[in-house]
């Protein structure tokens, strides 16, 4: 479904992204895992187009995203969850989610959609005419979710969704993730918590200064020893089981 060759990318003259390679198949989980800096946003507004690569080519479902505008982008069916959730906060609960769908016609659909949104996640139900500001950390990661998911994207993208919360909530939104793996939702996760993004993915990519190190099946990953060591924490094999 989606496709990176060699792609670079930066800011002015620094250069983040220096030529990787990876890709995400229909219906799988990919996470991106490294350290601060190691590039893991920069890939997410290089393929959202908020970034055009320098070289390279990225591919989805059959097009050429590389110098595509970023509003194109969201008609083909790509949804991105930024990092801080970027809720509008002055406007409603059920405003936010709204806007998830501004380029749909459908509207029929779309309200469909909105109460099927609010039945799989009630606590938007209950906070629906809230402003989004006032909500907790991580019922605002829930509502970027479910505003993403108004798209009705065909690869859903999430960066660092379980920054700044607290554990319970970093649960529950481990929970929609494997939900949504479930239903069949092609999902590419950007995580420095390599931990939970790992038990979720079918795959992963390392990335650490712009370059991809390793790669393989998330259970060859949280085997690794080196994926251990700078990654998961001492004492993780203990704690995973």
């Amino acid at each position: 479904m989606l496709t990176l060759k060699s792609v670079q990318a930066g800011y002015g003259p620094l250069p983040v992204l220096k030529g990787i390679s990876l890709h995400v198949r229909a219906g799988e989980v990919v996470t991106l895992i490294g350290g601060n800096g190691a590039g893991k946003t920069t890939t997410l507004r290089a393929i959202s187009g908020l970034l055009p690569p320098r070289k390279g080519v990225i591919e989805f479902a059959g097009h050429d995203l590389t110098h595509m505008p970023a509003e194109r982008m969201v008609t083909l069916g790509l949804s991105l969850v930024p990092e801080g959730r970027r809720v509008f906060r002055t406007l409603s609960v059920t405003a936010n989610l709204e806007l998830g769908a501004f380029h749909r016609r459908d509207k029929g659909a779309v309200r469909q959609d909105l109460e099927d949104i609010r039945e799989r996640f009630p606590i938007l139900k209950e906070r629906a005419h809230q402003a989004a500001g006032t909500l907790s950390g991580g019922e605002q990661q829930i509502l970027a979710i479910g505003r993403a998911l108004m798209a009705r994207p065909r690869l859903l993208m999430l960066d660092e969704p379980s920054m700044g919360l607290a554990p319970q909530m970093v649960t529950r939104v481990y929970a929609i993730l494997a939900e949504l793996k479930a239903a069949g939702t092609t999902i590419l996760l950007v995580e420095q918590n390599a931990r939970a993004a790992l038990k979720v993915a079918d795959r992963g990519y390392v990335l650490e200064t712009g370059r991809i190190i390793l790669d393989g099946s998330a259970a060859d990953l949280r085997d690794d020893p080196e994926v251990q060591r700078a990654y998961l924490g001492k004492g993780y094999q203990e704690v995973w089981e």
